[in-house]
């Protein structure tokens, strides 16, 4: 398997494209995507948890509950949630699809992000939808222009494409996502749109990807606060031509092990992107009693605001770690808890046995400046293991939320 360039441009038989239609003030700003699969794609997809739910969730769960699709289109600066009409616009957003393209509007992945509680416009797209289509191509620049256009305070963009084997037919995967901020376990602010030409049926399309946020996206935290307008949503066309996969076997783990390369790396562009981040924190848990204490631990750490602060200032406060640590529910001895820091520059033991030890305050400083961080925690319980991903807490998180609407 290996990392390769394309985003979801990199699988055959899509293309995508980005443009602005006016939908946001800054008109340099792209602001509607659609993504496009020459035939009909295995479709499925996970949404937020949030009670609270963008109109564009109820919409594609109705238009894939067959499995079925054949386009994604999105839009930014406005979530289309809590709107009295908001369904009725979202299916608007299909319908446009299937007037340009021919596509039925049932077969069509809808999604929206934004600011919330603002009524969305279907004007400015319906103006500038045959400008849309007319972009469509399957280069990597347009990945990147459909990837620009569902940005909203992102700062990077985030694309993932890997290449891989099934049966001996070389397949490719490819994904962009957004997200920076109301980031936080079971889903994110986040969308992600993933592209696949191998063949697998819808069944173990759903279970593959379920299996995967578990340890991924549902493992990322910015800020704590849940999203209305989370999805994840993933097509494969099968025109890789490798056999069609309906059970699990060695051809269903390779796909997973593609799926989870991908993920996990726009999982690690979205904490290390967080809104006014100026680092990545991994947190790094092994030995716990199994992976559910494990991922409940690794999850407290990464959302402890006080430890996000004290990387943000590389300080080297483990006492924060060993304090999200015992309030995070899981089952764990205490007295068998070590933790260390881990960066580029080196790495420092901080705690041994859940006690103190000494270290250079100095070389503690130095590792902690990185932009990169690992909280590396060792527990003495079991085999469970489990990763998170977060960033630092910074005066900026503030200054980007106190107008974000205004």
């Amino acid at each position: 398997m290996n990392y390769i360039n394309g985003g979801v441009c990199a699988a055959k038989g899509f293309r995508a494209a980005g443009i602005h239609c006016g939908l946001r003030k800054n008109k340099t700003k792209k602001d509607v995507a659609l993504i496009v699969s020459d035939c009909d794609c295995s479709t499925a997809a996970v949404y937020t948890t949030n009670l609270v739910k963008g109109a564009p969730i109820d919409v594609t769960k109705k238009n894939i509950a067959n499995g079925i699709a054949r386009a994604v289109i999105c839009n930014s600066g406005n979530a289309n949630t809590c709107n009295a009409n908001g369904i009725e616009v979202a299916e608007a957003m299909c319908a446009l699809v299937e007037k340009h393209m021919g596509i039925p509007a049932a077969d069509v992945v809808v999604a929206s992000t934004g600011v919330i509680g603002q009524p969305l416009d279907i004007a400015p797209m319906a103006a500038h939808m045959e400008e849309l289509v007319a972009a469509l191509g399957s280069t990597a620049a347009h990945s990147t222009d459909a990837n620009e256009a569902i940005m909203t305070t992102d700062t990077v963009h985030k694309e993932v494409a890997v290449e891989f084997e099934i049966a001996g037919k070389r397949c490719a995967m490819g994904g962009i996502a957004k997200g920076s901020g109301m980031i936080h376990p079971n889903m994110a602010t986040m969308l992600v749109f993933i592209t696949t030409d191998a063949a697998i049926s819808p069944a173990l399309l759903q279970k593959a990807i379920r299996a995967d946020v578990a340890d991924t996206f549902n493992m990322v935290s910015v800020d704590g606060d849940t999203s209305t307008n989370d999805t994840l949503a993933v097509l494969a066309n099968g025109m890789a031509g490798n056999p069609t996969i309906t059970e699990e076997g060695k051809d269903y783990d390779d796909f997973c092990a593609a799926l989870r390369a991908l993920t996990s790396g726009l999982c690690r562009a979205i904490a290390a992107d967080g809104e006014g981040a100026t680092k990545l924190l991994t947190a790094a848990v092994t030995g716990a009693v199994d992976n559910d204490n494990a991922r409940r631990i690794a999850k407290s750490i990464i959302t402890s605001s006080l430890t996000k602060a004290a990387m943000f200032g590389a300080d080297a406060n483990w006492g924060r770690v060993l304090c999200a640590i015992g309030y995070s529910g899981a089952q764990v001895d205490v007295h068998k808890v070590d933790v260390d820091f881990v960066s580029a520059a080196g790495e420092v033991a901080v705690c041994r046995g859940g006690a103190g030890v000494d270290f250079s305050e100095e070389k503690a400083k130095v590792v902690l400046t990185e932009p990169e961080i690992t909280i590396r925690v060792t527990l003495g319980d079991g085999d469970g293991i489990a990763t998170a991903y977060g960033c630092d807490l910074t005066y900026d998180y503030v200054k980007i939320n106190g107008d974000y609407r205004t």
